[in-house]
């Protein structure tokens, strides 16, 4: 948004294991075999019609591990709709599994257990190659797993013992407890969940400031961040709150005052991550103004600075940005990475396809003077420090654009990535029919984040609006924006910093309050 001027359980002993698959990683020395890298057995233990629970077990048979990536591929259409003991996801036919932070330190002859729901249709053929940290294993022979006589109960949540008799109709059973306070954030297909497998909404407000003050020379805020504030965003019954950054101001570049630069605005930023979690919210650190001049069209300022919003990254300094932020927050990944604001390159380029890979490869863009950094790039930058926290990837089109994000999507070696979204009531894509045609298929694949809704009419008609569609669709939303502006120069959820609302803001508000938990 444009500114105004200031589950680890062993399934053992189950009723009903309907294919088993062991496998080793081989190597060789001199001709003769050496010792397996690693044992996986995969095995359905029960099956209904349309779904089935299954699990794998890891054994690590060498070096002690810090991590884990299991991957393989379903040969029969099947997809994981929950998961639980690894952090699951699934792109077409291909799943990955990677290790939760209580279950990543694997040492020799230990082994990992995760367990999933998945869907199926036909044939439920088991897996026959999978992958370990990358490497290909070899596989045993997989029985065929046959179709069910009698159809066992389709979990919601990891069984502690398995049913000894299989019930005639299915009975539901409790989803899994969310976890307490501000969870760790991993993908399971279209959702986002926290550690325990229970399915999470994102649904808050944006808190800026630390994107522009710190540049104009003004301070680091605007407004209060202390203790009260953020506790009245919790009272709305907020659970995320997405705190933009400024890269300049981050890196310490002397262009800035120097008591709002570097260590100082890093502290605060810090400071106020940690009084979110403190309220059992979800911190969203973003990247919100960036260095590089660019003076084409929907230029928002001339100045080379992170003085306004940029069409893109830049290659100059938006990776040592990202590194450092990465570095600064990867052992808590109770924190989100948002990694881009609002790219707009498709109004330098002259093509939808220029435009959507200038957005992941980045390089020279047509249109754009400066060196660009792509989605992929800063994916890859966060990945590259070990971090594995949840990254959100906004669209093109001030992201409002997702139309093709599926066909540029980056691809995530942690395989914990979501889709961010923009929208207000005066962009192209603002109303059902192109929800419908552009963004539910992309929810349908990866969780879906509006980052920003909001609207200029001092009133909450339209953002009502996208708020049902969302929550039709059990998908995250968050309003722009708690500061106490005039709303005729920029969505304003509040009036009073102790959360009193605008009539824009009660809309935001009384949904919040209103929601079943």
């Amino acid at each position: 948004m444009r500114h105004p001027p200031r589950l680890s359980a062993l399934l053992s002993g189950v009723a009903l294991t309907m294919a088993s698959t062991a496998f080793a990683l081989m190597g060789t020395a001199a001709g003769a075999a050496a010792e397996p890298a690693c044992t996986v057995e995969y095995s359905v233990s029960g099956q209904w019609a349309g779904g089935y629970q299954g699990a794998v077990t890891v054994t690590n048979n060498s070096a002690a591990l810090n991590g884990w990536r299991l991957g393989f591929d379903f040969p029969a259409g099947q997809v994981v709709s929950q998961g639980w003991g690894g952090k699951w996801s699934q792109s077409a036919a291909t799943v990955t599994v990677t290790n939760e932070s209580w279950n990543g330190s694997l040492g020799t002859g230990a082994k990992a257990t995760a367990g999933f729901i998945a869907s199926w249709t036909g044939t439920n053929t088991a897996p026959t190659a999978f992958t370990f940290d990358g490497a290909p294993c070899t596989t045993g022979g997989a029985t065929p797993t046959p179709s069910p006589t009698t159809p066992t109960t389709p979990p919601t949540s990891p069984p502690t013992t398995p049913p000894t008799t299989p019930p005639t109709t299915p009975p539901t059973l409790p989803p899994p407890t969310p976890v307490t306070g501000a969870p760790e954030l991993g993908v399971v297909g279209n959702k986002f969940v926290d550690q325990n497998g229970a399915v999470r909404r994102l649904l808050g407000v944006n808190r800026s400031g630390g994107e522009f003050m710190c540049v104009q020379g003004h301070g680091i805020w605007d407004g209060p961040v202390d203790d009260a504030s953020v506790k009245a965003i919790a009272d709305w019954k907020a659970n995320t709150v997405r705190i933009p950054l400024n890269e300049e101001c981050w890196l310490g570049l002397d262009n800035i005052k120097p008591e709002y630069r570097g260590t100082n605005y890093v502290n605060a930023v810090k400071d106020l991550v940690t009084k979110v979690l403190a309220h059992g919210m979800t911190p969203v650190v973003e990247l919100h103004w960036t260095y590089g001049q660019y003076t084409g069209n929907s230029s928002g300022c001339s100045d080379v600075h992170a003085s306004c919003q940029k069409p893109m990254p830049n290659a100059q300094y938006t990776p040592a940005f990202w590194t450092s932020v990465a570095n600064t927050f990867k052992n808590d990944e109770r924190v989100v990475f948002d990694l881009f604001n609002e790219p707009y390159p498709d109004r330098a380029t002259s093509t939808a396809a220029q435009a959507w890979s200038c957005w992941r490869d980045g390089g020279t863009c047509p249109g754009i003077g400066y060196e660009v950094a792509g989605m992929q790039d800063l994916l890859d930058t966060v990945r590259a420090t070990g971090a594995k926290n949840l990254v959100l990837v906004p669209g093109i089109a001030y992201s409002n654009d997702l139309s093709q994000w599926l066909t540029y999507r980056p691809t995530d070696s942690a395989a914990n990535l979501a889709a961010a979204w923009h929208v207000y009531n005066f962009n192209t894509c603002s109303n059902e029919t192109c929800w419908n045609d552009t963004l539910a298929p992309v929810a349908a694949q990866v969780p879906l984040l509006a980052g920003e809704i909001g609207e200029n009419t001092c009133g909450h008609a339209f953002i009502d609006r996208v708020m049902k569609w969302f929550d039709d669709r059990g998908l995250s939303y968050l309003g722009w924006t708690w500061n106490t502006w005039n709303c005729n120069s920029g969505p304003a959820l509040i009036s009073s910093y102790d959360g009193t609302p605008t009539a824009f803001g009660i809309g935001l508000r009384d949904h919040l309050r209103n929601l079943t938990p």
